[in-house]
C-alpha cells in the first residue's frame, strides 16, 4: 500500500492506494468518528462492492443509499434521496458518509455530506478509474446545472480517500480510456516526464497491468495532491487541473449529460487546447502532434462532436467557471509539461480553434 497525503493543515487527510484494500476493516474504521455510516452508492456499483463496504463496518449502524447510474442524474432530485434517507434514519451530526463509486457518486455524496447538518464527514471510495486520479481528491463536490456543469456545489474535503485499485477490474475499457484522459492530464500540465513514462506504457495501462497502473494512479494523485494543497479553492494555480475541461465540459452539456463520458470529452477538449496553444505559437506542430498522439493512443476521441458548432462552444463556455468579470480564462500549454491558465489570448485564434478539425 501506498500512503500520500493532502497538505492542507488541520484539514490534511490521507489518500491509500494499494490492491485488496477493501479488505482492511481498520483502514476505513480509522477514519469514522461516530456510530452512524451511510453508504452512498449507484445500482451499477452496489451489486459490486456495497456488501463487502457494509462488512468492513459491521461494528457500526450503517445505512445504504442506492443511486441511478450515471451524469443524467447528477441533480437536485438526486441529491435530495440521501438528504431524505439521512433524516428518516434520524442521522446526527457524528454520522459519516461514504461515497463508494465513480465520480458523479463522489461529487454528489461529498456536496450532502457538505449540506447536511452544515456539515458531516465523509470518506471517498472510488471504484473508476478517472475519479481514483481526479474527482476524488481535492475536495470539489456538488451537482451539474442543464446550463452547465458543476456549476452548483462546494469545496469539502473528505476524512481520507480509500483507492483500491482490485476496483477497476470490473470497469468496461470505455470507462478505463475516460480515465485515461485525467492521467494524461497530469502529464501535459506538469510532468513533461510522467508524459514520457506514459507514450511508453499505454499498452499496458490500458490493459490494467497492476504496476504500471497503480504507478499511474500515485503519480496523478501526488500532482493533483501537491496543486491542491497549494490553492485548495482554485484561486490560482489549480485551474491548471482544468486543461481541456472547458471545452470539455461544453461537449457534455451539449451531447444531455452521460452521452459522452467525462474523459472521453476531456480527451477531445486537450486536443482542443493543444491546437489553440499552437495558434498562439506557444508550442510548435511537433509537440501538438505528439500530445494527441498519446490521447488518440489512450482509445479517446480527438475531435469534438460534429454536431456542434463554434455558437454551441461560445454559449456553453460563457457559464464555465474560469469565467471572471465576464473574461473566459483557458488553460493552454507553453510546453508539454508546461501549462498556464490565461484570459490574454487573440479571440480569433479561439474562434478558428472552434470551427476547424483536429488532428
Amino acid at each position: 500500500m501506498q500512503r500520500l497525503t493532502v497538505e492542507l493543515d488541520e484539514r490534511s487527510y490521507p489518500i491509500y492506494i494499494g490492491e485488496g484494500l477493501l479488505q482492511s476493516p481498520e483502514l476505513l474504521l480509522g477514519h469514522v468518528a461516530g456510530r452512524q455510516v451511510c453508504i452512498v452508492t449507484d445500482d451499477t456499483v452496489a451489486p459490486l462492492y456495497l456488501d463487502q463496504v457494509r462488512g468492513l463496518l459491521s461494528s457500526r449502524d450503517v445505512l445504504s443509499v442506492v443511486l441511478p447510474t450515471g451524469e443524467a442524474y447528477k441533480n437536485w432530485a438526486t441529491l435530495q434521496q440521501i438528504f431524505d434517507s439521512l433524516l428518516e434514519h434520524r442521522h446526527d451530526r457524528r454520522t459519516t458518509l461514504i461515497a463508494l463509486g465513480g465520480g458523479v457518486i463522489g461529487d454528489m455524496t461529498g456536496f450532502a455530506a457538505a449540506c447536511y447538518q452544515r456539515g458531516v464527514d465523509f470518506i471517498q471510495i472510488p471504484t473508476t478509474l478517472l475519479s481514483q486520479v481526479d474527482s476524488s481528491v481535492g475536495g470539489k463536490t456538488g451537482i451539474n446545472h442543464p446550463a452547465g456543469k458543476n456549476m452548483i456545489g462546494a469545496f469539502y474535503q473528505p476524512k481520507a480517500v480509500l483507492i483500491d485499485t482490485a476496483t477497476l477490474r470490473t470497469l468496461p475499457d470505455r470507462e478505463v480510456s475516460a480515465g485515461l484522459a485525467e492521467i494524461i492530464k497530469y502529464g501535459l500540465i506538469r510532468d513533461a516526464g510522467f508524459l514520457d513514462w506514459l507514450e511508453s506504457n499505454m499498452t499496458s495501462l490500458r490493459a490494467l497491468d497492476s504496476a504500471p497502473i497503480t504507478q499511474a494512479i500515485a503519480r496523478s494523485c501526488a500532482i493533483k495532491a501537491e496543486v491542491v494543497g497549494a490553492d485548495e479553492r482554485e484561486g490560482g494555480v489549480r485551474a491548471i487541473l482544468n486543461l481541456g475541461h472547458t471545452f470539455g465540459h461544453a461537449i457534455e452539456a451539449h451531447q444531455g449529460y452521460g452521452t459522452w463520458l467525462h474523459g472521453e470529452a476531456v480527451g477531445a477538449g486537450m486536443t482542443m487546447a493543444l491546437a489553440m496553444s499552437v495558434r498562439l505559437g506557444w508550442i510548435d506542430e511537433a509537440a501538438c502532434q505528439r500530445g494527441v498522439s498519446i490521447i488518440r493512443s489512450a482509445g479517446l476521441p480527438v475531435s469534438p462532436p460534429d454536431t456542434m458548432q463554434p455558437d454551441d462552444f461560445l454559449r456553453l463556455m460563457a457559464v464555465d467557471k474560469k469565467v471572471l468579470d465576464g473574461q473566459l480564462r483557458l488553460v493552454l500549454l507553453r510546453a508539454l509539461g508546461d501549462a498556464t491558465v490565461t484570459a490574454d489570448y487573440d479571440s480569433e485564434a479561439l474562434n478558428d480553434t472552434l470551427r476547424k478539425e483536429y488532428p
